[in-house]
C-alpha cells in the first residue's frame, strides 16, 4: 500500500515519503566523492569495515558483550536477526500501529506476529498488563520503536525497564528499532532500551539522522551469541555492504552533529505548522509527536474510513498521504503525515485538506 501511493504521488504535495528531504551533509557527500575518484573500492569483511564498526559502537556507548553488523539498511538487519533468531511457531510481540515489516518478516520465518496495541487513548504508549498478558512460553521476543513511526511517540523510561524486566524474567529478546531516536523535540534523547538491559538488539541507521535514505546503509547491534548467526546469513545473501557506502558513514559519525540539530530544528518548525493545521480542520484530532517527522492524527469525526480519506486527499485534492491501516488494524481511524516537506507545502496541503472537509 505504502509503495503503491508513492508512486501515484509524484505530481502531489507528498505528505507519504518517510525520508528526509535534505541532501546529506556535505562533509559525506565531499568524502564518498574522494572515495569514488581516488581509492579502489572492493569488498570488506562481511559484518562491516572494522574502523566503522567501531565508530557505531562507541556512538552507542560501547555495549558490553554486543557486536555491529553493517546491513544494507536497518531492514536487512531486522530481516537477519529474525530468520536467525525465529524458529516455526515461536511468537514475536509486535507494536500495532506500527511499521508494516515487522508483523511481515516474522511470517517469512515461520513465526507468529502477537500484536500490542498502541491506542490514541493511551497517548499511543504500550500498555504493561496487557503487553504482560501476551506472553506466554512460545514468546521469543519483543519489537519496540521509539520514537515511532507512525505516531511519532516516545516509550518512557519507566517503559523501558518494564519491558527490560520482562525480558530478563521470561528470557526474551527485545528487539529496539531506534532508527528515529536522533530526530526529537524533547530536552533529552529518548532513553534507549540498551540502557536497562543486555538482552536487547538495536536497529539504525544513517538515513534518518544523516538524510542517507538512497545509500542503503543500516546496522544492527547484536549480543555476541546472534553475532556467527547473523554474518553467515549475510555472507550468503549479501556478501556485504557497499563499501563506498560505509567509508562515508565514518565520516558522519566522526562529524559534528551540527546537521542533524539544524534539521530538527527545522523539523520542529514544521511538526508545529502541520499539528496546529490538522486540530483546525473539522473532525480532525491530533497529539503532538515528541520525535521522528511524522504527524497520527484521528480522522473519524470526519465521517471518512482512513483509505477514503486518504483517496479523496489525493485523487481529488493533490495530497499524498497514507491511511492508517496501513500500519496495522489499529491504525483504523487515523492517517499518517510527513512533515519532512517544505512549509510552504505543508500549509498548501493544511488548506486543501481544509477545502476537502467542507465541501463533503
Amino acid at each position: 500500500m505504502i509503495r503503491q501511493v508513492m508512486m501515484r504521488a509524484r505530481n502531489c504535495i507528498n505528505l507519504g515519503i518517510g525520508e528526509p528531504d535534505f541532501f546529506a551533509p556535505e562533509v559525506i557527500r565531499e568524502e564518498a566523492h574522494r572515495i569514488l575518484e581516488k581509492e579502489k573500492i572492493g569488498y570488506s569483511p562481511t559484518a562491516g569495515i572494522p574502523e566503522l564498526c567501531q565508530e557505531i559502537l562507541s556512538y552507542h556507548g560501547n555495549l558490553p558483550n554486543h557486536s555491529v553488523c553493517v546491513t544494507n539498511g536497518s531492514q536487512e538487519a531486522l530481516f537477519d536477526l529474525i530468520l536467525s533468531l525465529i524458529q516455526k511457531g515461536d511468537e514475536v510481540l509486535v507494536p500495532n500501529p506500527g511499521f508494516p515489516a515487522y508483523p511481515t518478516v516474522v511470517k517469512i520465518a515461520g513465526g507468529v506476529p502477537v500484536v500490542y496495541p498502541l491506542r490514541h487513548e493511551n497517548n499511543f504508549q504500550l500498555d504493561e498488563e496487557e503487553l504482560l498478558s501476551l506472553v506466554n512460553s512460545r514468546t521469543r521476543c519483543i519489537i519496540l520503536v521509539s520514537p515511532s513511526n507512525p505516531t511519532g511517540q516516545c516509550l518512557t523510561s519507566e517503559q523501558m525497564k518494564f519491558v527490560s524486566q520482562l525480558a530478563e524474567d521470561k528470557n526474551l529478546v527485545v528487539i529496539s528499532d531506534e532508527i528515529y531516536r536522533e530526530i526529537h523535540y524533547t530536552p533529552e534523547k529518548p532513553s534507549s532500551i540498551c540502557q536497562f538491559t543486555d538482552r536487547a538488539v538495536i536497529l539504525s541507521g544513517m538515513s534518518k539522522m544523516a538524510s542517507m535514505t538512497g545509500w542503503r546503509l543500516g546496522y544492527g547491534i547484536f549480543p555476541d551469541f546472534l553475532v556467527e548467526d547473523i554474518t553467515k546469513l549475510m555472507t550468503n545473501s549479501v556478501s556485504c555492504t557497499s563499501v563506498f557506502s560505509q567509508m562515508a558513514a565514518i565520516a558522519a559519525l566522526e562529524g559534528s552533529r551540527e546537521f542533524t540539530i539544524n534539521m530538527m530544528e527545522k523539523f520542529k518548525i514544521r511538526r508545529d505548522i502541520i499539528v496546529n493545521g490538522l486540530n483546525s480542520i473539522e473532525g480532525v484530532t491530533c497529539r503532538t509527536p515528541l520525535g521522528a517527522f511524522y504527524a497520527f492524527p484521528n480522522i473519524s469525526g470526519t465521517g471518512l474510513s482512513s483509505s477514503d480519506f486518504a483517496d479523496i486527499a489525493l485523487n481529488e485534492y493533490g495530497v499524498a498521504l497514507l491511511s492508517g491501516t496501513a500500519f496495522g488494524e489499529y491504525g483504523d481511524n487515523y492517517i499518517r503525515i510527513s512533515f519532512a516537506n517544505s512549509e510552504e507545502n505543508l500549509l498548501k496541503a493544511i488548506d486543501r485538506l481544509n477545502d476537502m472537509i467542507k465541501k463533503l
